[in-house]
């Protein structure tokens, strides 16, 4: 039998049924979004509750049944990098007794309404991957309202909130340095998304270790990318035409090297005899394309699933009435050496 659920209007799961002529059981299917339930009395119970104004008192349920659920806040431009994600925060929210809920959202206005749909949901933490882990705005907002939150992927992360990442830096660092140890001397980099702080810390150590090899690097092999894979083909396309080409590219993500790839393929070179191409990541892209890339492998599922653990963990605290400090959480890194890099034509 269907709970019964009551809402600030006061209609309810079976006022509902009642003038959508069923059970209060299907009304329940059709608010869980289950796939048993045929569209046109879909129709009837979706029109019911536009009619009662119906709104489902979720935080309610939730607390009855003891379920933990946690908001995730999305914008990220690689569904590569989302889909692992996802894997991992999906799979640790069942092993611990979680329920998630997604919220897409790309500019100001639209990430403020997502936050306000999770909360009006009933979650009690909210994760936030790259690249709205750096927004300034969502974490005031989320720190004005009290609510638990984990930054995933950060370069830069708050003593003030709870995050989980890699060392950006050092990643980057050995990832040149692989270059540099192969005999390359002529490197081009592509940029990330300047707005995510992972991209400027990955810049900079390319910088430094080109530095740290006495190597001067001109503007001119340095390429602006926004992570996505079209900003990839308008990057690689830059530095790929230049009267003189380097003779390897490090794209700050897995994207943007697949699209160097791509360009290189289209011009006839040879990877990596002509051109090295690396990127950054280690999401699925970098084993689906040819030669497969060398890459950084960031455990993204990996850090979803400390992100939930955190997060649940934090609920918890501030349910006992504990403190729950901010915890930050580093996680180990690897160099993936692969086909698309080797040493420089000579």
């Amino acid at each position: 039998m269907a709970a019964h659920i009551d809402t600030p209007g006061g209609a309810t799961v079976h006022d509902v049924a009642r003038v959508a002529g069923v059970s209060a059981m299907t009304v329940s299917r059709v608010i869980n979004g289950r796939a048993s339930v045929s569209a046109a009395t879909r129709g009837k119970v979706e029109a019911a509750i536009a009619a009662l104004r119906y709104q489902p008192n979720l935080a309610a349920r939730a607390a009855r049944t003891g379920t933990l659920r946690i908001g995730l806040l999305y914008s990220n431009p690689s569904a590569a990098y989302l889909s692992e994600f996802l894997v991992g925060a999906m799979e640790q929210c069942s092993k611990q007794g979680g329920q998630l809920l997604l919220e897409r959202c790309g500019n100001l206005a639209s990430q403020r309404a997502a936050i306000k749909q999770l909360v009006a949901a009933g979650v009690d933490g909210i994760l936030v991957p790259p690249p709205l882990c750096d927004s300034p705005e969502v974490q005031a907002q989320l720190n004005r309202i009290g609510m638990p939150s984990i930054a995933v992927a950060t370069g830069q992360p708050s003593p003030a909130i709870s995050a989980v990442r890699i060392d950006d830096y050092q990643g980057a660092l050995a990832m040149t340095r692989h270059l540099l140890g192969l005999g390359h001397r002529d490197i081009g980099f592509i940029q990330g998304d300047p707005a995510h702080t992972p991209a400027l810390l990955r810049q900079q150590a390319f910088l430094d270790a080109m530095q740290e090899a006495r190597l001067h690097v001109a503007p001119h092999r340095l390429a602006q990318g926004l992570f996505t894979y079209r900003s990839g083909l308008d990057a690689a396309h830059r530095l790929l035409a230049a009267p003189v080409r380097p003779s390897a590219v490090f794209a700050s993500n897995d994207d943007m090297a697949a699209a160097t790839l791509a360009v290189a393929h289209g011009m006839g070179l040879q990877v990596p005899q002509q051109l090295s191409v690396c990127g950054f990541d280690d999401t699925p892209v970098a084993t689906t394309v040819w030669p497969e890339l060398t890459t950084i492998h960031q455990p993204i599922a990996d850090m979803a699933r400390a992100a939930v653990t955190l997060v649940l963990d934090e609920i918890r605290q501030r349910r006992a009435g504990d403190v729950a400090p901010a915890t930050h959480r580093l996680l180990e890194f690897t160099l993936m050496v692969r086909g698309s890099s080797g040493v420089p034509e000579a």
